[in-house]
């Protein structure tokens, strides 16, 4: 039975309800510390418990603390360790720890995504989709005695983020803490994770001999633009095969030749666009393997297209969550933050999906914003886990599935949607000439406006 105080939560603030009962549902601290000896492998649990440290980044990452050290001030009492204990913790911890944390949220929430069926439509029929792309961490701020002298930007690593569209969910990321490797340096780490019949969509970074032979062989499917580098030989004309909104599309049979010696036989779609892209390039070449009989240059050309999905992921993470910690200097402890900031964009997604499936999937992806979701939670967590302390929630570990997407839809229904409408922008008109005049540093705002109004 439901508390009146948690049923005044619901109703006045649904977006939090839901992203604490997910929190409960996915990643109770028993689990994640039974976890956490399970996966870590250098580090050990002495007094600061795994679960002690995702609560307090989680708060920062969601907004409801504004840095590591005032969601420490917070928790201080139930942590029972020194602020440097925290800090120790995060500067240790292990990439392959937080890449797992990424993969094991993914397998508990994406049942809940199909449950509540925000599953959208496939870019291939038939194909399990995986859109590669990487993101570089923002600079942090020189807060380490080796970056106190130094100017340049203090990049703390890299990732490699899988994301699935139709699930919406980045379902597997690949780390690094060299700010300055590339991309490719992580391709190997991808292959192994390469099933049959998986459709791997990548940028031109993706695009390598190794990669793309390498997914050949273990009987995936790629749809990658070419590098300018791409070693390919053509093995027929090149022939007109359709159109698409963005331009013509042309296809020719390729072979590549693995290190190794082997011949595979590939496809090089090029497409004339109709604009150019905002790299100024007039057409674009990309390089599949799918069987011409399966899927149509035009249909793999559309499906490229679509490659933004994880852009605009990637975008949500920046701008509405707090993925990039710059106060974190250390590379193992900026990731971290990363990684939990994927985690919460998770949780978000089912709690979208939980409100598309109350009012539907084209209400909630076209007028409802990000930014106002992660507000809300940002402003009213604190509070309500003051009035509805931690026992409160545990009824929502041992509720079946069925159990707990009904309460989710339960719960969504008492959203009011308006407060979280999107209010997009006209174009932006140009920033008229400034002058500057070194006799009047300064001027008086209410006389250009007496001034103005005549």
């Amino acid at each position: 039975m439901l508390s009146e105080i948690f049923e005044r939560f619901v109703k006045d603030s649904p977006i939090t309800v839901m992203t604490r009962a997910l929190i409960e549902r996915a990643l109770p601290p028993d689990f994640l510390d039974d976890w956490f000896a399970k996966v870590a492998d250098k580090q050990y649990t002495r007094t600061l418990l795994f679960s002690s440290v995702f609560e307090v980044m989680s708060l920062v990452v969601c907004g409801v603390h504004t840095t590591v050290g005032s969601a420490y001030q917070s928790l201080k009492e139930q942590l029972g360790v020194s602020a440097p204990a925290v800090y120790d913790k995060l500067k240790g911890m292990e990439l392959t720890t937080s890449a797992e944390l990424v993969r094991q949220t993914a397998k508990t929430v994406a049942p809940l995504i199909e449950e509540l069926g925000g599953t959208h439509a496939p870019i291939f029929p038939g194909y399990r989709v995986k859109i590669l792309d990487g993101n570089c961490v923002e600079a942090t701020e020189h807060r380490l005695k080796e970056l106190r002298e130094v100017a340049a930007g203090a990049l703390p690593g890299k990732s490699l983020v899988v994301y699935e569209p139709e699930l919406g969910l980045p379902t597997d990321v690949f780390l690094c803490d060299d700010g300055h490797a590339q991309e490719r340096a992580l391709l190997h780490e991808v292959l192994p994770t390469v099933q049959a019949g998986d459709a791997w969509i990548g940028d031109r970074n993706m695009c390598t001999r190794g990669f793309t032979c390498g997914i050949d062989d273990r009987q995936g499917y790629f749809v990658i633009r070419e590098h300018e580098n791409y070693p390919w030989e053509s093995c027929g004309p090149e022939v007109f095969a359709g159109q698409t909104e963005t331009g013509a599309v042309y296809e020719q049979p390729i072979t590549v030749t693995d290190a190794a010696g082997r011949e595979h036989e590939f496809r090089r779609i090029r497409v004339v666009l109709k604009e150019a892209t905002r790299d100024g390039d007039l057409e674009m070449a990309i390089i599949a393997n799918f069987p011409p009989e399966k899927v149509t240059a035009p249909e793999i050309a559309d499906g490229y297209r679509k490659r933004w999905r994880i852009e605009t992921a990637f975008q949500e993470l920046s701008e509405h969550l707090n993925s990039e910690i710059n106060t974190l200097g250390y590379p193992a402890a900026a990731l971290f933050g990363f990684c939990v900031a994927l985690v919460a964009y998770m949780l978000l997604q089912v709690t979208r999906a939980a409100l598309s499936h109350v009012h539907g999937v084209e209400t909630i992806e076209q007028t409802i914003s990000g930014y106002y979701l992660t507000d809300e939670i940002g402003g009213v967590y604190r509070g309500m886990m003051i009035a509805l302390p931690d026992p409160e929630w545990h009824m929502f570990r041992e509720m079946s599935t069925d159990e707990f997407v009904a309460e989710l839809v339960r719960i969504a229904s008492h959203a009011t949607l308006s407060r979280y409408r999107k209010h997009p922008r006209g174009p932006k008109k140009p920033s008229p000439k400034k002058v500057y005049d070194k006799r009047t540093p300064h001027v008086s705002t209410a006389r250009l406006l007496l001034a103005r109004a005549g």
